[in-house]
């Protein structure tokens, strides 16, 4: 995924910067351990606190200290855009990915600075969640990506979901594009886009509109909306 899109051609202009540590290497013994079971008990195996703290150690002297440590975690805050936005405006973010029952916990006393979780379910390490985190953080840094009105109008960005799109042809198995988004009526479009976005966010992610930043004519368009739901 480093190599590959959108954050490929980032790090190949140099607008980004991802760098991946080996635990392994940060390993106190020969052979190389990074686990251990846990005290008191219980099924599974521990990651050890010395590979992290030894890997923070490198990193701080290779790149001087993070603006922020993050574990990935399931006890985290649930990621979301906000807290991506937060992460892409500071310059040097460091992730901490667990593994097996989870890390020991002086690494979440004494490293990790937040905790992030990307949803309520179980994944065997933090590597794919530190992957969502990058892709999520880097498409918001200046320049990732191409046209930034594409970023401005994602979906999440104003609480909102996304409208539906079309592209060519105009008609599939039948089902044609609507009339107004070839109609050249720039006014209409953008009131429909409006209220289709609104729509499919009431109808899937109500909860999104309680923070929603709508403007004059968002409003009325989800007055109408629910007032129409309840005839």
């Amino acid at each position: 995924m480093m190599r590959e899109g959108v954050l490929g051609r980032a790090l190949e202009r140099g607008l980004v910067c991802v760098g991946v540590h080996d635990l392994r290497d940060f390993s106190t013994d020969r052979h190389r351990t990074v686990d251990d079971v846990s005290y008191g008990g219980g099924p599974g195996m521990v990651l050890k606190a010395d590979p992290f703290f030894g890997a923070l150690s490198a990193i701080r002297r290779q790149h001087g200290v993070p603006d922020a440590v993050v574990l990935l975690s399931p006890q985290g805050r649930r990621f979301c855009h906000e807290e991506a936005t937060k992460l892409s405006r500071l310059s040097h973010v460091a992730l901490l990915c667990g593994r097996y029952e989870g890390v020991d916990e002086r690494v979440r006393e004494r490293l990790a600075t937040d905790e992030i979780s990307i949803g309520d379910y179980v994944l065997s390490g933090g590597e794919l969640p530190a992957a969502v985190v990058v892709d999520s953080v880097a498409r918001l840094v200046p320049g990732v990506v191409g046209d930034q009105r594409s970023v401005a109008q994602d979906s999440f960005v104003r609480g909102l979901l996304d409208h539906p799109h079309f592209t060519r042809p105009a008609e599939v198995e039948s089902e044609s594009v609507p009339e107004v988004l070839v109609s050249g009526h720039h006014g209409e479009i953008r009131r429909w886009r409006k209220q289709e976005a609104l729509k499919r966010t009431l109808e899937r992610r109500p909860d999104l509109l309680e923070g929603a930043a709508l403007d004059d004519e968002e409003r009325e368009i989800l007055r109408e909306l629910r007032n129409d739901g309840t005839d």
